[in-house]
């Protein structure tokens, strides 16, 4: 009788195990079927932009930064990110690269091989804290990594609002630095962000959120860089 109630539990256990197996599964299927559906769908830029800013977007093959003069008539990055924030503390670089995502896939995975799984868990799910890394450069060159993008200033009001409001600040609105030693270059520097990460919210459909805010084209949705670029070929 014993026999039989053990064989019945562990019958119960393995179709619940095969069940949740089989939802999973589903579930990884159809989020690659709505990351290729909806990176596909356009939005297309505001009609009759005026070419008044030059911005950029960035990748190094998985991650989309938004890049944008350090200084213009309508801001100055430089007094809410400081140079002094980075190792070179150089006041001469000409432009400003932005971009959010998980604060430990920013700090404790330099390579795909340091990545840990509490780490990967937190990010996927949207456990853990966020963080904006920026990077200053002296000049950006047009390539399959880089595309030039002209917005207009109204335009560029609405992205300089976008990014400031996924800074988290201080009771005197001064953006909050992370003191890490996990930099990427001498010329970049992390800050607490809000919001959470997750496989809904990446940093691409983060970057994708940018150029939607400020009217430029870009994908209803999109996890993936390779979905934001495929509308600057």
């Amino acid at each position: 009788m014993k026999k039989h109630q053990s064989l019945f539990k562990l019958k119960k256990t393995l179709r619940i195990f095969f069940k949740l197996i089989a939802v999973f599964l589903a579930f990884i299927v159809l989020y690659i079927l709505s990351a290729y559906t909806l990176s596909k769908i356009t939005i297309d830029q505001e009609p009759n932009t005026k070419p008044e800013v030059e911005i950029f977007i960035l990748t190094n093959g998985v991650h989309t930064d938004i890049v944008m003069p350090t200084k213009s008539t309508q801001i100055d990055w430089s007094k809410y990110v400081s140079f002094q924030n980075t190792k070179a503390a150089d006041s001469t670089y000409t432009y400003i690269a932005m971009g959010w995502g998980d604060k430990g896939f920013y700090l404790e995975t330099p390579e795909w091989s340091d990545l840990k799984a509490s780490v990967a868990f937190k990010a996927a799910t949207g456990l853990s804290t966020t963080a904006i890394h920026a990077t200053y450069y002296k000049r950006m060159k047009i390539g399959d990594d880089c595309r030039s993008i002209m917005i207009s200033e109204e335009q560029y009001r609405r992205l300089i609002l976008y990014i400031t409001e996924s800074f988290q600040k201080d009771d005197l609105g001064n953006f909050l630095p992370i003191k890490t030693d996990a930099n990427y270059s001498k010329t970049d520097a992390f800050y607490e962000a809000n919001g959470s990460y997750s496989i809904i919210n990446t940093c691409n459909s983060w970057a994708n959120g940018a150029l939607k805010a400020s009217g430029q084209k870009c994908c209803f949705w999109t996890p993936m860089d390779s979905g934001i670029f495929s509308k600057y070929k």
